[in-house]
């Protein structure tokens, strides 16, 4: 039986390379009409044609996993080369000589460092103390503690911190796989609160830099660490509790409060073990890189020089390693980042700015979002908004959405006549919301692996949130869009 199933695996990837690669050559040579190749005013060249064959043969490895998602981005830059979408050495200096790069290790050096250090076990035990015995706050304190790890770890190392303490919860009470609504509520909770707390910072996902990185490249528009957070973070603070109210509206736990009681819980919260030197010296250098982070344009404006959104976080990684700081070794922290996640997202930048700088996003998203140019403002923004949300139902990655689809809204808006800058914000924020399937996201995969909820149980709460989640993105980004002049 296992070879027959390694057979049919083997059989069904290289189908589906089959199909990448049919796909990639009938969209290189399929006869296309005049009023095909030149839509409101975008032409497509035939450089163009080369990055769209190229992102098409790149969608069906990716939509398929044929290939690791980090493979099919490094074949993309030899398929655009090949084809002639672009020099080589600029394809690949567009994404591995961004400093973004250098910003996501650093970030994921410093999400590592904080579980080996035990801070993360500490904070669950602060959640409870806070929200006591009670199911529902519960819920709400995960929510929050997932979203706001989130924020400055990315969210997959925030689900990797707050799942196992989660589970603990719902193992200790006896709340069984399958048939506990709590223990459903509880792990979606899990998947939610750091999907959305990582819309608030540029470090909270891979696609929020990149998306800062275009705006700047394409539109002119340097947002900043602070300037994000000025549409990230009321958005999230709106969708925390509409999260909360959607998951016990849909799995409304069993009973109001756990067995342990309150004094017990606060008990062992004040129980544990005086901070240890790594617990210090890690969380100093965390709280100290967030500060740089919130601090750098007034920092900028006062040295009078421009610093990059990686400088923080290299700092921390620096300074993390030195000696006496710390006793971790580069061997052991090493083992903890996902290297393939930076290759990817190294890759996607590369495809993204060929897909741009090619004239190929113009020419795609004036065929596919064209017509909400007669739309006001806020419904504007909303089609944008459920447009990567239908999207997302097709990636399995955050940083794929927001590589592919940024270049395409900026491009869009350019050649509409409107100002990019918004439409791209609520394209970017809607990017990191992969709330719908379980498989658009390893976020959702990680809770999802304990058995409390299936898929069918996250897509019908996720349907519903997927939909106020439009509606506030497009009202925040309409509302200090306006104020900041950008929509």
């Amino acid at each position: 039986m296992k070879t027959e199933a390694s057979a049919k695996g083997t059989a069904y990837r290289v189908g589906a390379i089959a199909l990448a690669v049919a796909a990639l050559i009938l969209a290189m040579v399929a006869p296309l009409p005049d009023s095909i190749l030149t839509i409101r005013g975008a032409t497509l060249s035939p450089q163009g044609r080369a990055a769209i064959a190229t992102l098409v043969f790149a969608l069906v490895l990716w939509i398929s996993e044929a290939l690791p998602f980090h493979v099919t981005g490094l074949l993309a830059i030899l398929v655009m080369t090949l084809l002639g979408a672009g020099g080589y050495a600029d394809i690949v200096r567009y994404g591995f000589g961004d400093d973004v790069v250098v910003f996501f290790i650093g970030v994921l050096v410093i999400a590592a460092c904080l579980r080996r250090s035990g801070l993360a076990k500490r904070a669950g035990s602060i959640v409870l103390a806070i929200t006591g015995n009670s199911t529902r706050a519960i819920v709400l304190g995960f929510l929050v503690a997932g979203a706001f790890l989130a924020m400055w770890i990315t969210a997959l190392g925030s689900v990797a911190i707050i799942m196992p303490l989660a589970l603990g919860v719902l193992t200790e009470e006896g709340e069984k796989p399958g048939e506990s609504r709590f223990g459903t509520a509880l792990m979606i909770a899990t998947a939610w609160g750091p999907l959305i707390g990582a819309m608030a910072t540029p470090a909270g996902s891979g696609s929020n830099p990149i998306a800062i990185r275009f705006m700047s490249e394409i539109a002119g528009y340097d947002i900043g660490f602070l300037g994000w957070m000025a549409f990230g973070v009321p958005t999230a603070i709106i969708l925390l509790p509409a999260a909360w109210l959607i998951i016990l509206l849909f799995f409304p736990p069993e009973r109001r409060a756990l067995r342990k009681s309150v004094e017990e819980i606060r008990s062992e919260a004040s129980g544990r073990l005086p901070l240890t030197r790594d617990e210090k010296s890690v969380g100093l250098i965390f709280l100290s890189t967030i500060a740089l982070w919130m601090l750098s344009p007034a920092i900028a404006h006062a040295i009078g020089m421009k610093l990059p959104i990686s400088v923080g976080a290299l700092i921390a990684v620096v300074a993390i390693f030195a000696p006496g700081v710390s006793t971790y070794k580069w061997k052991d922290i090493e083992k903890d980042i996902d290297w393939s996640g930076i290759l990817l997202i190294a890759t996607g930048i590369s495809l993204g700015t060929t897909l741009y700088k090619t004239g190929a996003a113009a020419w795609v998203a004036a065929g596919i979002l064209g017509g909400i140019g007669s739309l006001s403002i806020f419904w504007r923004l909303a089609a944008v908004s459920l447009g990567v949300f239908s999207i997302k139902v097709v990636f399995s990655s955050n940083t794929l959405t927001g590589t592919i689809i940024v270049p395409l809204v900026l491009a869009l808006g350019t050649s509409l006549g409107l100002d990019a800058r918004g439409l791209a914000l609520a394209a970017a924020l809607t990017a990191n919301l992969a709330v719908i399937l379980v498989t658009t996201s390893p976020v959702n995969v990680v809770p999802y692996t304990a058995g409390y909820f299936t898929i069918r149980d996250m897509a019908k709460a996720g349907l519903a949130l997927a939909a106020v989640s439009a509606l506030a993105i497009a009202a925040v980004v309409s509302v200090i869009g306006g104020v900041a002049g950008i929509v």
